[in-house]
């Protein structure tokens, strides 16, 4: 009778748990989870990540998190740390965590360059029109917070982490989107970091 209460249980716990995948829907309890087991360390409690190399996650659209993730772990995306974390996650994982982020509030960053962050604001909303550099507010917002299932939020993230990206285009270390490969490929040192800063401070 124990053996088939025990046979019963695990049938019953694999169903719920081929339930959930199929269904595709958050479950944010997990998510919590798994985020505190593997991607606490470096992105911080809540997704506000305190290290300026470590990207912002918290309030960022779940498609664009899930897309990175999956990513990470095809090697499309070439990051040797996050290619680790992401492969040890399923996709019911992926989702469950980029859900769960979706949901906490991003803090606000701050711009520390008074002359570059005049530039960066020129052209985050206005573009470079005579090398056909488009401005960055038409797919990201004017407020930087991005458009679900298409564009990313990029508001107060790190100067850091976003001007690294963006040489990582430019260079083709990271050729995940070949829209931002584009752009990147016309800008230069200094329009990355003025840009950089800017977003930093959008809100």
């Amino acid at each position: 009778m124990k053996l088939f209460v025990s046979i019963v249980s695990v049938i019953s716990a694999f169903a719920l748990q081929s339930a959930h995948a199929e269904t595709g829907k958050p479950d944010l309890a997990a998510g919590a989870a798994k985020y505190g087991q593997v991607c606490v360390a470096c992105h911080a409690a809540d997704g506000n990540s305190m290290v300026p190399a470590n990207p912002k996650l918290a309030q960022q659209h779940p498609e664009y998190l899930i897309k990175q993730l999956q990513e990470f772990k095809s090697g499309k995306r070439a990051n040797a740390v996050m290619a680790g974390f992401a492969g040890i996650l399923s996709d019911a994982d992926m989702r469950d965590v980029s859900y769960w982020l979706a949901k906490q509030q991003g803090k606000p960053g701050a711009a520390t360059d008074k002359d570059l962050v005049a530039m960066g604001e020129r052209i985050y909303r206005g573009g470079i029109a005579e090398r056909n550099i488009p401005a960055c507010a038409g797919c990201h917002s004017p407020n930087g917070a991005g458009m679900p299932s298409q564009f990313p939020r990029l508001s107060g993230q790190h100067a850091e982490y976003t001007a690294t990206q963006l040489r990582n285009f430019r260079s083709g270390v990271r050729n995940n989107n070949a829209a931002m490969t584009g752009v990147a490929a016309r800008m230069n040192d200094k329009e990355i970091a003025a840009v950089s800063d800017y977003i930093a401070g959008l809100r």
